[in-house]
């Protein structure tokens, strides 16, 4: 078997996966025989290679059934119970089709809802002739998990006539909103004048819907046989674990712009999720980082360019979303996405490509409440260039060596403690999170890594010298992921950090292998075939020196923070099939000797400090109402209700605004212009900061005397 890459940081993982450049892909032209022996290889490899060894089973096949399920009609729009019925005899047959190469389930699912869009089609024109009463009460479910699949078409019917319902309010609120700034107009006196089913505005928003709808189910209709089938290959891949992912064909040319990362565009990680098309994360020194108000876990609703007509992607496929987003350096992307909560916001981007400088590690020294000083360090991404040889002069920068630069220059400054940030920081190489560790503890292991036969591999830090032996106080969140998580695991695990945060970080403990298929045929097949795209496969597991394994689990802090993400149900831990957390045998360390952190105390004081800090209670309260927003899952399907939701989220962002909790903690206005902060402005502000602060201004009563002859 030949492998091509190694993937161990989220930010290269969630590239591949998502957001590949499909737009210069050439048409594979649908091939009986090519299906057949990609089905084959998927069969035999999977089971072969990935980490875990899951038979190709019943039980598989009815995992992979699921996932298939749910992409093929992901808001349950479609598809009659008695269809999901009839499908699901194939439901644990997956992997005889697969090993036999016979392949139904398919086509009958692309027959069956292809079938059912061209019904819904044909319904709607007699919906909106009927029109719709603005007034009537009626409320439509927005988690598809809540809804069941309908049992006719009457029910069908119903459905999509609330669907529509809400799509006309929604348009024509967003119309008066326009018509509004325009003519300086109230709501109430546009009421006054004419009936709201009578007036332009209503009209035009009937007309925009029925159009919108209309090209909706034309470009479901043209998904060809090939893309069905491809995701029916992903669907049996993803099965094995989240990670893993059948890669359809595409060109080397859009494979080497992502890898570097100068792709023209947002900046932003997508993936498909229940028929929508998600932000993972967003990529440091990206267009969208510097706007600040677009953030993982968001909802792309529409795509719009700078004066022209949005363009719905809701059950859009990622490479048709991406070919939308995607676009010129300079030009303007209006995206209206839905936050956690369920607040639509729009948000304006103009694309551009990732400014390579922004992503390196920044550095500040801050002055402590005490008068201290204290050294600031963040690290957005674990980069590294691999093309440069290692210790070569002139070599291409990595993180490592910024973070030494940035110690080495802070040391000189005085300054007598470190708080390290590893927020929003989804990994990289994973040499580097050995190295920096290094840099802070004298030598010795850092992290296991069990590969698929068994094997543990120690990787350690070979270098006995200490760059900065002082306090250190290290911030993470739910989307510090990967070798983020190594390192604040290890500096955890010696005791040489103590570690701030929310009640965990990712959870992403894995790594992958990319495997061209073109290159691993079998022996009997000589006959050349269209590129047969690839597989990535979840191939090894991180460990911590302790024995724990950061998969699904994550780092949990030793003192938990309230944040404005903990009403988010993010990380490893709420994905389909991910592997489960579990233990191998701890390896022999010397706990860290210097100064150190006594946790229980720390602890306490600073639980103490976060009660009675104002800008923490604002955050736990704006995070309570988020949460209470994101559970409401039933929304209102008539003019009043809508017109309350919308107020009660015009609030809500004008309440976080006003903590300076917009975006990434920074002040945004509500028209997407950032303020403009240095480094050192935003880390006072910062109010996980402070708690660092804090600590190291009452270090020396919080100091643990450690024998060093223990």
């Amino acid at each position: 078997m030949r492998i091509m890459r190694y993937f161990t940081g989220w930010l290269i993982l969630m590239t591949l996966s998502s957001t590949m450049a499909w737009a210069n892909v050439k048409p594979i032209k649908f091939d009986p025989a090519r299906n057949r022996l990609i089905a084959y290889m998927l069969s035999h490899q999977l089971p072969a290679q990935h980490f875990s060894h899951i038979p190709f089973d019943d039980a598989l096949s009815e995992r992979a059934f699921t996932l298939y399920l749910r992409q093929l009609d992901p808001r349950k729009r479609f598809l009659l119970q008695s269809d999901v019925d009839e499908l699901e005899a194939f439901a644990d047959h997956i992997d005889d089709e697969l090993l036999r190469g016979r392949m139904v389930l398919p086509d009958a699912g692309m027959q069956i809802l292809n079938d059912r869009i061209r019904q819904v089609k044909a319904m709607l024109g007699p919906i909106m002739d009927k029109g719709f009463d603005p007034e009537r009460k009626e409320y439509l479910e927005s988690d598809p998990k809540k809804i069941s699949w309908t049992t006719g078409k009457k029910e069908l019917a119903d459905r999509w006539r609330r669907v529509l319902k809400f799509q006309v309010l929604d348009e024509y609120l967003n119309d008066l909103d326009k018509e509004k700034k325009k003519k300086d107009i109230s709501v109430k006196k546009a009421k006054k004048k004419i009936s709201i089913i009578d007036s332009p505005v209503w009209k035009t928003a009937l007309a925009t819907v029925r159009e919108r709808n209309l090209h909706y189910f034309d470009r479901l209709l043209k998904e060809t046989r090939q893309e069905h089938y491809n995701r029916y290959f992903d669907a049996v891949a993803r099965a094995f674990d989240p990670h893993t992912n059948y890669l359809p064909p595409t060109s080397k040319e859009d494979f080497d712009i992502h890898m570097s990362g100068s792709l023209e565009g947002i900046g932003a990680l997508l993936r498909e999720d229940d028929g929508h098309i998600k932000v993972v994360r967003i990529i440091p020194g990206s267009a969208a980082e510097r706007q600040g108000q677009l953030q993982a876990e968001d909802i792309i609703l529409s795509v719009a360019e700078k004066g022209g007509k949005p363009v719905d992607i809701n059950d859009m496929r990622i490479r048709e979303a991406v070919s939308y987003i995607r676009g010129p350096k300079g030009t303007e992307v209006i995206l209206t996405v839905r936050k956690p909560d369920g607040v639509k916001q729009v948000i304006p981007i103009v694309r551009d490509v990732v400014k390579i400088e922004e992503t390196y590690v920044k550095s500040a020294v801050v002055t402590g409440h005490g008068g201290r000083k204290v050294g600031y360090i963040k690290i957005p991404s674990f980069y590294r260039d691999f093309n440069a040889p290692r210790d070569a002069a002139g070599s291409g920068r990595n993180v490592t060596d910024d973070t030494r630069h940035a110690l080495v220059g802070m040391k000189k400054k005085g300054i007598s403690g470190l708080i390290l940030d590893l927020r929003n920081d989804g990994g990289g190489a994973l040499t580097d999170a050995v190295d920096i560790s290094g840099l802070f503890l004298p030598g010795g292991p850092v992290v296991q890594v069990k590969n698929s036969r068994g094997m543990i591999r120690i990787l350690e830090d070979r270098d006995p010298n200490v760059v900065y032996d002082g306090p250190l106080v290290v911030l993470v969140n739910q989307f510090s992921a990967s070798a983020s998580e190594i390192l604040a695991a290890a500096l955890q695990d010696y005791g040489r950090a103590i570690i701030i945060g929310g009640e965990h970080t990712h959870g992403k403990g894995t790594v992958q292998a990319l495997i061209d298929l073109n290159r691993n045929l079998p022996l009997f097949h000589l006959k050349k075939y269209d590129d047969l795209g690839a597989l990535k496969v979840t191939i090894q597991k991180f460990y911590r020196i302790t024995g724990g394994s950061t998969q699904y689990k994550g780092v949990e802090p030793d003192i938990v923070a309230p944040s404005m993400l903990d009403y988010l149900k993010t990380g490893e831990k709420y994905m389909d099939y991910s592997l489960p957390w579990d233990t191998v045998q701890a390896v022999a360390y010397e706990p860290w000797p210097g100064f150190s952190f006594a946790v229980d105390k720390a602890r306490n004081l600073a639980e103490r400090w976060i009660a009675a800090n104002k800008k923490f209670q604002e955050i736990k309260e704006l995070s309570e109402k988020a949460r209470q927003r994101r559970e409401k899952t039933k929304v209102a399907d008539f003019l009043a209700g809508l017109e309350k939701e919308r107020a009660e989220a015009k609030k809500a962002r004008e309440e976080a605004k006003a903590a300076g909790l917009m975006g990434a903690g920074l002040d945004d206005d509500l028209n997407g212009k950032k303020e403009k902060k240095s480094l050192l402005e935003q880390v006072k502000d910062d109010p996980f900061v402070g708690v660092g602060l804090l600590l190291m201004d009452h270090a020396s009563g919080l100091r643990r005397a450690r024998d060093r002859d223990e």
